[in-house]
């Protein structure tokens, strides 16, 4: 029988006190040479401490959870007959294992020098590597042909373990698994399986294709744009009965004339006096790409989702003929005849509460628009005129904007911008 070598940690690199996060052998396992042992974890990086040699696995001589250093044993092992003869292959670079001394009779023969694991690429570990799985994970991954980054893990630091790959596919044949959800950079844990019916009778109710669609693309926009809102509030009070004093007018066009086309003539004037709020970031975050014209999305409630059709060239067309093209659209939209051209080019939108309540909210940004505008109901208050209170109807304003593009200062600027333009109607004539 082959005497036992005592296998120890190798120089890892600028790695100290590394955690032992799983044990792929136990005692009595015959191991081939360069086999994973153990993976360890860093804070940077992760990985597989190999078998130097063939052999047998005789005792471990750690646990999970312990912390090791360069020179710590790992396990004892006993090598294969035809293994042993070749120990200095595994040996540190530039150092070669002594010969055994002779032994005088019937004294016991020593033990070999402590052998370390020496991976084919000792540099690249020590840089560190993807601390999402250890090698072994990642290799069963492959021969089912499961991408890691879309697997949940419930291993320590939101390891992926053998048993997280097998559950991913299992969910993947059942068709549970979305990919939407793997577009976004940022890749959070999923939410935890509960059982409701435990606790009460339950429905399941699927998603309409709408809403998935834009659920979606509204969470990729939430993670990966820094976003500010700006509150503000504008005094409607003349441009109402201004608009008011035009129902006879649109009633004779066929029109149903409401706040909406003031709104976006008003923030058309004000896209123009401020372009950055009318671009988008380039792809490679160094430029803004500004637009020459101003395509204004607004969002449209349907018994199937919200739905954000595109007006185009707000700046150029009168104001009945933005409020026949909003009705138009808005119609189409809830009759679900919307085509994909009527939902794409925008360059900022807007989303309107008004109608049903409220007094602020935190509109998503449209990416890759930079921008958007919540308006929630006007109330009649009191308002300071300098010598006395008189009632005057006011309109809350929610901007939401992408800070990388638009910082603090600029979002009051334009809310102060746009509370002027629908205080004095005039004004959008200039």
């Amino acid at each position: 029988m082959a005497n036992e070598i005592t296998v120890v940690l190798p120089d890892i690199g600028d790695f100290h006190d590394v955690a032992v996060i799983e044990i792929l052998v136990a005692p009595g396992d015959r191991i081939e040479r360069d086999a994973s042992l153990i993976t360890l974890e860093s804070d940077k990086a992760s990985l597989d401490i190999p078998a130097p040699q063939a052999g047998t696995l005789k005792e471990l001589k750690i646990k999970l959870g312990d912390r090791l250093n360069r020179g710590d044993p790992i396990l004892t092992l006993v090598p294969d007959e035809r293994d042993e003869a070749e120990p200095a292959e595994t040996a540190e670079p530039g150092e070669d294992i002594p010969p055994l001394p002779a032994r005088p009779v019937g004294e016991k023969e020593p033990q070999r020098p402590p052998i370390m694991p020496r991976p084919a690429d000792m540099a690249a570990i020590a840089k560190g590597r993807s601390a999402h799985a250890s090698p072994a994970v990642r290799r069963f991954a492959r021969e089912l042909g499961v991408d890691l980054s879309l697997v949940t893990g419930r291993g320590p630091k939101g390891r992926a373990l053998k048993e997280d790959v097998q559950h991913f596919v299992r969910q993947s044949l059942q068709g549970e698994h979305q990919p939407a959800a793997a577009s976004c950079p940022l890749q959070l844990p999923a939410a935890p399986e509960v059982d409701f019916g435990r606790f009460g009778e339950i429905e399941r109710v699927p998603l309409g294709r709408i809403k998935k669609i834009a659920g979606a693309h509204l969470h990729k926009c939430w993670l990966s744009l820094p976003h500010v809102t700006q509150f503000d509030e504008a005094d409607i009070t003349d441009l109402e009965a201004f608009r008011k004093g035009l129902k006879a007018e649109a009633d004779r066009k066929g029109l149903k004339l409401t706040f909406m086309p003031f709104l976006m003539k008003a923030c058309a004037t004000a896209l123009k006096t401020m372009p950055e709020f009318n671009s988008s970031l380039a792809p490679d975050g160094e430029a803004l790409v500004l637009k020459k014209y101003i395509h204004i999305g607004v969002a449209v409630d349907t018994p199937d989702g919200l739905l954000v059709p595109v007006i185009r060239d707000v700046d150029r067309k009168p104001l009945f003929d933005l409020g026949a093209e909003l009705m138009t659209l808005s119609g189409r939209a809830r009759d679900g005849k919307l085509s994909p051209a009527d939902l794409q080019g925008g360059t900022f939108s807007i989303s309107s509460l008004g109608g049903i309540g409220g007094t602020a909210f935190t509109p998503i940004v449209n990416a890759p628009e930079v921008a958007i505008l919540g308006v929630s109901r006007s109330t009649m208050r009191p308002v300071w005129n300098g010598g006395a209170f008189e009632p005057r109807l006011m309109l809350p304003l929610s901007l939401s904007y992408d800070h990388r593009v638009i910082d603090g200062a600029q979002g009051a600027r334009f809310t102060g911008l746009l509370g002027t333009l629908l205080g004095d109607i005039r004004r959008l004539l200039l």
